[in-house]
């Protein structure tokens, strides 16, 4: 029939128009779309085709286009076979176990904040009293964003760039995310440094910060020969480690402290080992990073329950200040500890649960990590205060004014009470282990976060000669900017990024993050993707996820706008110090710009995405929230071409009709 030749001659015109845009099919991919090598070899083409010359194809014929309208011979239609990237992108790794997956992720978020900063908080707010303001953050801000960034990732199996193929409008937050990585890995491993200059130092006897070393002799006697105020831990911690007492402030840095250096130095060799096979190596090292930790928080308990004076800082530890609850200070540092301990917003989290298999139950998970993160915390404040109570019985001081926050915790106040146990060097190789592998843990996490967003936005770096030259480069440059930060100045850079790198930033990206998945993504659709997951989803999970919901829409970005609204009222209000130092304007203006430079990508790239639609403003706005096809891969584990459209051939469409048919 006329119109079966007319539909032969519209397929074929249709191949050469793809083929003229560079839409090219390797040959051993022609199977998979219906078209066999033997269609087009069994056939005899001409190499070349004069310009009028008719083409014969399975008794079709093809007139060219533009008849004497050239003066040397062209190819009007051919087809030639592509040879393949002899080195393909390697496939997105996945998790040896469920178990790896879980142990990673409490290591990422059981970390030094947890040893340091939950107990320091508990005292400062009340006491026992700070549990409330905590776990209601937990309830309404804390497991909903986990939830979400949990599912974001299993569901998308990507980056926490990639990932917002749901919504390209919101790529920003996948950069920013990367950012703010990138500053706590920058100066979290300096706190890994520290803490393997303490290992050393923690093998000689007496220990270099104890009162038993000859050079500490004058620090802590007075004329009458009890204990002062005077630490010796404090002058080893300011004088030998940091050298910062010959730093004048943020202008002086001064030079390198070279002990540290070469500290800092193998601290970046071990991740980049640990690193260096993905998920494969280190899911295996997290089941003695994680597991670790909590055997020495065990043994310190009961060491620490059998020192004079223990049960006073056990008792100052859960002390209870009702009047606290009606300070809004108090509610922020229960929202704040939270963000930190359970790493929100940093992307190692949405990372490592792209590696999950499609079917895993992200609530389960969700449940099981963030209130075992947050019980964890509430245990390590008992081994802490123990030790601090009989430090406090020794020196005839309030326990109140031996616990610090942050580094003055952990390298000042606990290694000086350590010295006072019996056996103090063992007991300080303990405790400088444990703090290594909780920093190890969580620099695993956002280094993830780093690495994965890089290779899933180019995939031709997973191959492994050139994942490692990217690994090496990126740990070396972490190095090289490091160097700052141990300088004999360097503290106070140190303490600039700790305090603004995670601050109003931060809650931003978090809100931003919890507004585009509800509304521009739809908080419906995120719910059933969610239940897609969970192939037989449990009654109690189904209830759990109207919960979510409701603080998806409406709970939890109302408590985060709170939360930003507080952090920027602090700002304009307060100072940063360090110790007696006070940060000049300059710095204060330059920490701000730190946090501003990460929450800025989502304005920076919302707009790179509505300029590459098209149409109206509104019509650009829609075309950008909209998702791209290749959405959908974690649900169709296939491969999704980036073309308009996609056809298949089969046999029948290049067969010749039966001679002397009546429909030729």
């Amino acid at each position: 029939m006329p119109w079966k030749c007319c539909s032969r001659f519209f397929l074929c015109w249709l191949l050469s128009f793809t083929h003229n845009l560079g839409m090219k099919l390797f040959p051993e991919q022609w199977a998979t779309e219906g078209i066999r090598q033997s269609d087009f070899l069994e056939q005899e083409m001409p190499a070349t085709v004069m310009p009028g010359s008719p083409v014969q194809l399975n008794g079709v014929t093809l007139e060219s286009e533009h008849p004497q309208s050239v003066s040397q011979p062209q190819p009007a239609f051919q087809i030639q076979p592509v040879t393949p990237d002899p080195a393909p992108s390697q496939p997105r790794e996945t998790w040896g176990g469920k178990y790896e997956f879980l142990l990673s992720c409490v290591g990422y978020c059981v970390g030094l904040g947890n040893v340091w900063r939950f107990p320091y908080l508990c005292y400062r707010n009340g006491g026992g009293v700070f549990l409330i303001p905590y776990f209601v953050m937990l309830l309404f801000t804390g497991l909903p964003l986990f939830l979400l960034e949990l599912s974001l990732g299993q569901y998308g199996a990507a980056g926490p760039i990639t990932v917002w193929k749901c919504c390209p409008l919101l790529k920003g937050i996948g950069v920013g995310m990367l950012l703010v990585s990138s500053l706590v890995s920058l100066y979290y491993n300096v706190i890994i440094a520290w803490t393997f200059y303490y290992l050393g130092m923690s093998f000689q006897s007496p220990l270099p910060w104890s009162c038993d070393a000859p050079r500490n002799a004058p620090l802590c006697q007075n004329a009458s020969g009890n204990s002062s105020r005077f630490s010796a831990s404090e002058a080893f911690w300011n004088e030998q480690v940091l050298g910062v007492t010959h730093s004048s402030g943020l202008h002086d840095p001064g030079p390198v402290r070279w002990p540290l250096a070469v500290c800092l130095l193998v601290a970046w060799i071990v991740i980049f080992l640990c690193m260096l096979k993905g998920i494969r190596s280190s899911g295996k090292v997290v089941y003695f990073t994680a597991t670790f930790p909590y055997l020495v928080l065990i043994v310190l308990i009961i060491r620490g329950a059998t020192l004079e004076g223990s049960i006073e800082g056990v008792r100052f530890y859960l002390s209870s200040d009702w009047s606290r609850l009606q300070s809004a200070q108090v509610w922020n540092d229960a929202a704040s500890q939270i963000f930190y301990s359970l790493g929100i917003g940093f992307g190692g989290l949405l990372s490592m649960a792209s590696y999950n298999k499609f079917d895993n139950n992200v609530i389960r998970d969700t449940l099981v990590i963030a209130i075992g993160n947050c019980c964890t915390s509430f245990f390590a404040g008992f081994a802490i205060f123990s030790v601090l109570g009989h430090m406090a019985w020794r020196k005839r001081v309030p326990v109140g004014e031996v616990a610090d926050s942050g580094p003055g915790l952990a390298f000042v106040a606990y290694p000086e009470a350590l010295a006072l146990l019996p056996g103090s060097a063992f007991w300080s190789v303990l405790f400088f282990l444990m703090m290594f592998t909780l920093g190890v843990d969580t620099l695993f996490g956002n280094m993830e976060g780093i690495t994965t967003a890089v290779l899933d936005e180019f995939p031709a770096l997973r191959e492994w000669r050139r994942k490692t030259l990217f690994l090496g480069a990126l740990c070396f440059t972490f190095y090289l900017l490091g160097l700052l930060l141990i300088t004999e100045g360097g503290i106070y850079w140190f303490t600039l990024i700790d305090a603004y790198s995670t601050s109003f930033g931060l809650i931003i990206i978090t809100l931003f993050m919890c507004v585009g998945i509800a509304f521009f993504y739809g908080v419906n659709q995120f719910c059933r993707d969610i239940v897609d997951m969970i192939c037989r989803c449990p009654p109690w999970c189904s209830k759990l996820v109207l919960y979510f919901k409701a603080c998806w829409v409406f709970i939890t970005p109302c408590l985060l706008l709170f939360i930003l609204f507080y952090i920027f009222l602090e700002t304009y209000n307060t100072s940063l110090h360090y110790g007696a130092y006070t940060y000049p304007g300059w710095g204060k203006a330059l920490g701000v710009c730190m946090g501003t430079v990460t929450c800025i990508q989502i304005p920076l790239w919302a707009l790179v995405a509505v300029c590459r639609e098209s149409g109206t403003l509104t019509d650009r706005f829609r075309k950008a929230i909209h998702p791209l096809n290749s959405w959908r891969t974690a649900t169709t584990h296939a491969e999704v071409i980036d073309v308009p459209f996609t056809i298949n051939l089969v046999d029948s469409d290049f067969a010749s009709p039966p001679q002397g048919s009546s429909e030729a």
